[in-house]
């Protein structure tokens, strides 16, 4: 080879280098450090008070203690330049959630609503070994249902709670994935059919029956059944499902008592599953 022609290829090379080794490197440094000591409840924002900070660790500690299963919360203002899921799948990879053996790590990621963000945002992101307990289609439940609800009335700390109590009843098998999209979904829909049918016989019966009264008779009725029509639909509405599954109880007591500090994460793998939404 020429040596003009090593030299070009020399140049390229170094140009190839320069340009693409400092993305990777930015890339490598774009979600926080994995906390020292290790913490399942990480808040870069200051959103959570330290007795809600407190309360949600030792959950979660609990949580891994008992099933192994290790969830995390990681709380940024900002996803550096990238979509909330590639930050989630990077934390969980690179921090190593879960155990390695078993790949059952979950990650919280949030980035809370505040001055000067357009809005705000959260994502599941699931372990290989937990991706059958929570499909994608759960997490997005989870974050729909359960969590935003919360986090619109600035409730960070209630939407947490709920959604790790889920996220924790359906990885020990307390329930399936298929029994809480019936409790949350079909069912509540059924019912929020069914009852506005009902005031509408109601209201179709009255309204006969007046027909047979006399006239003043039949004005007070007609003017009272709007009302009648109203709250039955009132009613009807309050019968739905509002954002928590009230069939379990909140808080994670289920799970034994006291527990120690977390030790650390265990290495697991993370293959692109979960869910997020925004408000």
């Amino acid at each position: 080879m020429k040596p003009d022609k090593l030299k070009l290829y020399f140049f390229t090379f170094i140009i190839i280098t320069g340009i693409f080794l400092p993305a990777e490197s930015q890339s490598q440094v774009a979600i926080p450090d994995r906390p020292s000591p290790p913490k399942l409840v990480n808040d870069f924002t200051s959103t959570l008070n330290q007795q809600e900070k407190v309360a949600l660790e030792r959950k979660l500690v609990r949580f891994n203690d008992t099933s192994s299963t290790q969830i995390t919360v990681v709380i940024v203002s900002d996803f550096n330049g990238q979509s909330k899921s590639q930050f989630a799948y990077k934390i969980g990879e690179e921090w190593g959630v879960g155990q390695k053996e078993f790949d059952n790590g979950l990650v919280i990621l949030l980035k809370p609503k505040e001055v000067g963000n357009n809005e705000g945002e959260v994502f599941i992101a699931t372990g290989y070994g937990v991706e059958g307990a929570v499909p994608d289609a759960i997490a997005n439940r989870i974050t729909e249902e359960e969590m935003i609800p919360e986090f619109k009335k600035g409730n960070y700390y209630a939407g947490l709670d709920k959604g790790t109590d889920i996220l924790m009843k359906l990885t020990a098998g307390e329930y399936s994935a298929e029994e809480y999209q019936k409790q949350t979904g079909d069912s509540n829909k059924t019912a929020g059919y069914i009852v506005p049918i009902l005031a509408m016989i109601i209201v179709i019966f009255l309204m006969k029956r007046s027909q047979k009264t006399k006239r003043t008779f039949s004005r007070r009725q007609s003017s009272a059944t709007p009302g009648i029509l109203t709250a039955l639909l009132l009613f009807g509405m309050g019968g739905r499902h509002s954002g928590s599954w009230n069939n379990f109880s909140s808080g994670g007591g289920s799970f034994g008592g006291d527990a120690g500090g977390f030790g650390g994460f265990g290495g697991g793998s993370f293959g692109g599953g979960g869910a997020g939404g925004s408000w």
